[in-house]
Order: structure tokens, then sequence, then C-alpha cells
């Protein structure tokens, strides 16, 4: 299978390469400085030129707070470039697996959001990002959606580094508890975003490791998997934080996988097993 992967040099995308290449596929790892999504006639000529079976559509704007001072590069980067992507995908027959985000759904509703939720974003980046899924369906109604939440991966900035980094510097660490959702590691993510790009298998999917936890919480996990004292964490609710951040952030950003459980197919391992080993990787 011939792949080409947007935004090859990001967190996730570093890991879609290397999950299809140990699979033996034929890889194009299209980073920022080879391909903007943003420029159509670019992505049409490197889409009609590489003629891949399938493209791992990763590139984003997901700097959640900027994305509120600069909503034109937010709808660009996140829904224009769907649009360019999706386009090209149906010129050169090419499936389209498409990354979206827990950031669609405005996380007040208390049971975790499955696939047939109405989408309804509090901030300028989830609806950006809400609007490039209504792009890559309108255009390729085959296409593959992949919903996901608080990735972490080796590469690139996330939240696990964030916290060690905390740690070495810090006595005391504070996170909201009051903020819920499904960590996702990219090294569980990218072997199944690949199995969906295979099977070719369209609509929204959520996919997601298991377990579902506050920031709090998890950043006593952290702690916990590099043999430090949890207790050094201190949970504090989202409206006593100081400076308040741009962005709204879900409350509850917990998404059920319902459309993998029904279709039989084994879900992301708990969230404690992946966080262990990337931690030990990281220290």
């Amino acid at each position: 299978m011939r792949v080409l992967v947007t935004g090859a040099g990001g967190q996730l995308g570093r890991d879609v390469v290397a999950a299809c290449e140990q699979a033996g596929d034929d890889v194009v790892a299209a980073e920022r400085t080879r391909l903007d999504v943003t420029d159509r006639d670019a992505v049409l000529g490197s889409v009609l030129s590489v003629r891949p079976d399938v493209v791992v559509h990763t590139a984003a704007w997901t700097a959640v707070d900027a994305c509120e001072s600069d909503p034109a590069r937010a709808y660009r980067d996140n829904a224009l470039a769907v649009r360019w992507v999706a386009e090209a995908c149906a010129r050169g027959d090419a499936h389209l697996v498409h990354l979206s985000t827990d950031y669609v759904f405005d996380g007040e509703q208390t049971e975790p959001y499955v696939e047939w939720d109405q989408p309804a974003p509090r901030s300028v980046y989830g609806r950006s990002k809400c609007a490039g899924e209504r792009e890559a369906a309108g255009l390729l109604p085959g296409a593959t959606i992949v919903r996901t939440s608080w990735v972490c991966g080796a590469q690139g900035a996330n939240m696990v580094k964030t916290i060690l980094r905390l740690a070495a510097q810090q006595d005391r660490l504070t996170f909201v508890d009051d903020q819920r959702g499904h960590p996702t590691f990219t090294a569980d993510l990218a072997p199944m975003i690949r199995r969906l790009a295979v099977d070719r298998r369209p609509g929204v999917h959520h996919v997601t490791n298991q377990g579902a936890v506050s920031w709090f919480e998890f950043a006593q996990a952290v702690l916990t998997a590099a043999g430090l004292d949890p207790g050094r964490v201190s949970p504090i609710a989202t409206r006593d934080l100081v400076p308040a951040r741009p962005a709204p952030r879900p409350a509850n950003s917990v998404l059920d996988n319902v459309v993998l459980r029904m279709a039989g197919i084994r879900l992301l391992p708990d969230y404690h097993e992946p966080l262990e080993q990337l931690v030990k990787q990281l220290v």
C-alpha cells in the first residue's frame, strides 16, 4: 500500500509513518516544509504525482489558545486545507483518513460522547476542526474520520513531557480536576489509523486509549510511572486558574469508542500501560 502522510513531522504523523513503514507500506512522509496543505496547487500536485492508495491527513494547527486570536488561520489550516486534501483524494482515487478531535463537543453532557452525538464546539479551534470534518465528509462520503483526545507520544510537545518537566522544576504541581478525558498514545493510535485505512472504513470513529481521568489524576499517574510521589499534585477547579486560558476547554472530553466496539475491533488498551512505556522512554 502506498501512503501519503501529511504533517509527517508532527507528534502523531511521525508514528503513523513508522507504523506504515513497519507494516511494509511505501510511505511518503510529507512534512510541512515539503507540503503546505493550505496551498491547493501544491496539494493537488503532490497527491496526483505520488498517486497514493491512502492519504492520512494529520496536519493541523493545534495551538488551541492561539486559534482564539487568529480564527482566519485556524479555519485555513484546519478546514480549508481539508477541502484541498479531500479534493485531491477524489481526483486521485485515494482513500482519506482525516484526524479530528474531542474539541468538536462542548463537553457539557454527562455521558461519554459517541460518534453520533451532535458536535457543538465552543472554541475557535473546535469549530475549525468541526468544519474540517464537514469538508472531508462532504467531498468524500467514504472518508474515514478519526476523533481522538489528549494525544501523547515520544515526539513533539504533550502533557506527559510537560508534567515531567514541571516535576523536575517544582515541588508542588497543580492540575484541574474538573476536565475529564481519555489519554491517547500515538504508539497505539497510529497502528489503528493504519488498520482503518487498510479496511477503508467510512465515517466517524472515536479512537482513544481506555480509562477516563481528570488532568489532576493523569498528572498523578505520570508521577507514579516516573517513580515520584503523586501526592505532590494538587487539584484545582478550571474557574480558579490564573491566568484564565483564552480558549474554553470541554469539561467532558470522554469519547466512547462505540463504532470500533460494534465492529468487533479490539479497543486500544488502558492508558496506564502505554503511559508507563512512554515515561520509561522519556526518563
